[in-house]
């Protein structure tokens, strides 16, 4: 069978490759709109949480907090917070654009945006969330763990909500081999925001919030 009648047979014919040609291009964009806008928003932390919870609840409160003293600290927030740079994603059931957001991108590939918040994050700092907080930090942890993004504090917040996991983590992953326990040592867990704030500043102590110029090597090829 030919090329031409493989790639017809299976439903991509040339208007097909046209149309990924194109979605290159809006990728391109939205990497090129994101890096322009958020080069100099330095230093920031990328905060990941659910979209679902709801005002005035303990999670609710906890967000707020949080984003407020790393604002007061001086750092941008990435996801609300004084300088709030919203870096949202277009799904059918999650909340709109926050009116608090400063800096507001919108993207429609998760790749995409998941790459602006390693970017230029000096740290990670995860609240209860579901399926996507937790994608985000494993993701985060595996760049820590393998060297492919810089070393930087990966902090969740709330002990009795992430316990469970902790406690997997170690009896199945380490004890199974699958990761090593230093790996476990790569998360902080705490349950003020003040601990959060206290973390960092502990963290980049005696080396600056600024990268390595191993570190900006690692950040040009992530």
């Amino acid at each position: 069978m030919t090329k031409e009648k493989l790639l017809k047979a299976a439903g991509l014919g040339p208007e097909i490759s046209s149309r990924e040609a194109w979605k290159l291009f809006g990728i391109m964009a939205e990497f090129f709109e994101a890096t322009e806008k958020l080069a100099h928003v330095r230093p920031a932390v990328s905060v990941f949480g659910s979209a679902r919870v709801k005002p005035g609840t303990e999670y609710y409160k906890l967000g707020e907090e949080t984003a407020r003293l790393l604002s007061e600290a001086g750092f941008a927030v990435f996801s609300g917070g004084g300088m709030a740079v919203g870096l949202n994603i277009d799904l059918p059931r999650e909340q709109p654009s926050s009116r608090y957001q400063h800096i507001s991108l919108r993207f429609k590939h998760f790749f995409a945006r998941k790459v602006m918040f390693a970017k230029f994050a000096s740290a990670y700092v995860v609240l209860p969330g579901g399926y996507g907080t937790l994608d985000e930090l494993f993701e985060a942890l595996t760049l820590v763990q393998t060297g492919k993004g810089p070393q930087m504090p990966v902090i969740l917040v709330h002990e009795p909500f992430w316990r469970g996991l902790i406690t997997w983590m170690n009896e199945r992953l380490v004890a199974d081999g699958m990761i090593d326990d230093t790996d476990c040592k790569l998360i902080q867990v705490v349950n003020e925001p003040k601990e959060v704030v206290d973390t960092i500043f502990a963290f980049y102590e005696k080396r600056g919030f600024g990268p390595s110029p191993q570190e900006r090597e690692v950040l040009l090829n992530l």
